[in-house]
């Protein structure tokens, strides 16, 4: 079962402490493991780490079941990761026997019947495997190596670089500093104001002005003309093809710009609607379905007759031959794009209500027919200065007609007719005065949309081609990046915009001019990938490379002089030999064997440094003002007990004899 073997992906994995590596010394590095290594995943206990018992019992299921089987069949996804997955988990169980691969892209009865009528050896998909895992382990070489060494060159303990995470900070530092150091320039535009059976219309000059003289110098030219001629008139049929069926990506962008939903909320969301059994796999990177899924579009769309949003589209679609646009074979991925499934919801809450609606929307759309507009524009000549007017009709509304939101009605406006040559009067000359505008922080919205498509943006053609369908990160993983980057505190949710933290900016300004920090590298990764999934060059060659790297980027961190701000320090109160550091959020010991580490926010409080000063010193503060929950307003002073957690003493308000 696919999502299964997909949770058990994560039950065999390795971390430097699986190869002996207790405390790493800048001696050590680079750290490349020959060879890596497969370990149960590791849960952290009171005794230290151990492995995690939900996996112990997987594995050991498993382990019995190819026990019993006479032959065994890798069913995980049809990719490079479904591949890893079903691998990993036959070496570690140590199953060394034959096997066969069924491999399709689509879960419908037929599809699968077919697959298992046409089953492959495992052995043709020997160098999909070699790729995936040389992938997952230049992760773990990069950014082991250079998480290590920019933390032993700052002197903390909590940096953390990565192929995806630090390209993503480095794009979303630099729309940030591009927004706060811009500089805005005035700029000015001519208006002309006239009439046209009954109507009065604003027509606007092409060119825009630096500079008030330059406006004037013009504004004079046409300042005591009395009318403006005609000069051209084009009609234009315009055929607008409907949106292919959502992706995840798509879907996230969706939801954040609509309903506000972070990406990893409406992952989560999708991923209970799926559960459900209400809408079909959701971490796909896919706009298509194919040939035999079409097949059961038609009563999926009859479905939503019953839907109270979409009951009259549906109806409406059911009597018309749907468009075909997104169905095509040869595009398909992994999974198809998002559509319903035959059980119709029922007790959703309101998020899970909106995303499932958001879906079957998309899916009415993308199986409506093409929207039809007829656009006009007209240039009119005033004395020499050309001044232009744009209108906009809908014929066939189409797909568009599904929603017809207010945001969408706007784009319709209507023209009467024009005739090349006619007299139209000037009924005043306006200027405005405007400024250029930055472009805008990133939102979770705009931001998967540039990981989406930031491949597109590299110079050369391979690089840009092996990241044509893949972008930064994947539908998967793009949410968890940006949890990841707010939870190491490189970034920070400000309404719906992503802001860098002072951590995030000084990570940053460390290595934007580095590869780690450029999506290039990944461009490069995708092409070498690729041609180890063709056969056309060996994993040592890449991995060979990757090591080379890995060397490169150590020495270059760890080489850096890095400025340490003076940072309050005393001696760790519980194992008496390390010294703790009072950072931002959180004090906290130097010796990792010791794990102390005491939040600076107690009770909706933040505390000062020198009342964690007095609390790491064993002393007790004063008395400080808190508000409860409920709104209540108390006194306290606070001290450490002998666990090393804050103990507090209320202060007795009533009045004194």
């Amino acid at each position: 079962h696919t999502r299964c073997l997909s949770d058990w992906s994560s039950d065999v994995c390795s971390s430097d402490l699986d190869y002996g590596i207790i405390r790493a010394e800048k001696e050590m590095l680079p750290i490349i493991p020959h060879p890596f290594k497969l370990v149960v995943r590791q849960v952290k206990t009171e005794e230290g780490y151990k492995a995690d018992p939900s996996a112990l019992k997987q594995l050991d299921v498993i382990r019995k079941l190819l026990n019993q089987a006479g032959s065994v069949i890798i069913c995980t996804d049809a990719a490079r990761e479904g591949e890893l997955i079903a691998r990993y988990i036959l070496e570690y169980l140590g199953y060394t026997k034959e096997t066969k691969r069924l491999w399709i892209s689509s879960l419908t009865e037929k599809s699968i019947r077919e697959g298992f009528n046409n089953l492959k050896s495992s052995r043709e998909f020997d160098n999909l495997y070699r790729a995936a895992k040389a992938r997952r382990e230049a992760d773990w070489v990069v950014g082991m190596n250079a998480s290590l060494s920019l933390s032993m060159a700052a002197g903390k303990s909590n940096y953390s670089l990565g192929r995806v995470q630090t390209p993503a900070l480095a794009m979303i530092c630099r729309r940030y500093l591009d927004n706060r150091d811009f500089v805005a320039k005035p700029y000015y535009l001519l208006q002309l104001r006239t009439t046209k059976a009954g109507e009065e219309l604003v027509m606007t000059c092409a060119e825009k002005y630096d500079t008030p003289q330059s406006l004037d110098m013009t504004r004079k030219k046409v300042y005591e003309e009395k009318t403006a001629k005609v000069v051209q008139v084009e009609k234009k049929q315009v055929s607008e093809e409907a949106p292919l069926l959502y992706d995840l990506t798509a879907l996230q962008r969706s939801a954040n710009t609509k309903l506000g939903l972070t990406a990893e909320q409406t992952l989560d969301i999708a991923q209970k609607l799926y559960e459900f059994g209400y809408i079909s796999y959701p971490r796909t990177g896919c706009g298509y379905i194919t040939e035999d899924i079409f097949e059961q579009v038609p009563s999926l769309i009859a479905l939503l007759k019953q839907h109270p949003r979409f009951a009259r589209h549906a109806e409406n679609l059911c009597s018309r031959i749907l468009n075909r646009h997104c169905v095509n074979d040869s595009k398909m991925t992994d999974h198809h794009g998002l559509i319903i499934t035959e059980n119709f919801p029922q007790n959703l809450s309101l998020d899970e209500q909106n995303i499932y609606s958001m879906i079957a929307g998309r899916m009415l759309e993308a199986f409506s027919g093409k929207c039809l507009k007829k656009t006009l524009s007209v240039q009119a000549d005033c004395n020499g200065v050309s001044f232009g007017i744009k209108g906009c009709q809908i014929n066939v509304p189409g797909w568009r007609g599904i929603y017809n939101e207010p945001g969408e009605k706007e784009e319709e406006s209507l023209l009467p007719e024009f005739k090349e040559g006619e007299t139209l009067p000037v009924l005043g000359i306006d200027t405005l005065a405007r400024k250029t505008k930055p472009q805008p922080i990133f939102t979770e919205a705009s931001l998967l949309a540039a990981m989406e498509g930031c491949g597109r943006e590299l110079d050369d053609e391979k690089e840009r081609e092996a990241m044509k369908d893949s972008g930064l990160g994947t539908p998967a993983t793009r949410a968890g990046i940006i949890e990841l980057l707010i939870a190491r505190h490189y970034v920070e949710r400000s309404g719906r915009s992503l802001i860098p933290t002072p951590k995030g900016l000084e990570v940053y300004d460390i290595v934007k001019e580095k590869m780690i920090a450029n999506v290039s590298m990944t461009g490069r990764w995708e092409c070498a990938l690729h041609e180890i999934e063709t056969g056309k060059v060996p994993t040592e060659t890449f991995t060979g490379s990757i090591n080379s790297y890995a060397s490169q980027i150590t020495s270059e961190l760890l080489a850096m002089k890095l400025d340490h701000p003076d940072l309050p320090r005393c001696n760790c109160p519980k194992c008496g030999e390390g010294t703790v550091t009072i950072y931002n959020k959180v004090a906290k010991c130097d010796d990792p064997d010791c794990g102390f580490l005491l939040f600076r926010t107690f009770n909706g409080r933040e505390l000062t440094d020198n009342q964690m000063l007095l609390l790491l010193q064993g002393k007790r503060t004063g008395y400080l003002k808190f508000t409860s929950k409920k709104g209540k307003k108390y006194e306290a002073s606070l001290e450490l007990d002998d666990n090393y957690k804050i103990d507090i003493t209320f202060k007795d308000n009533k009045p004194k004899k």
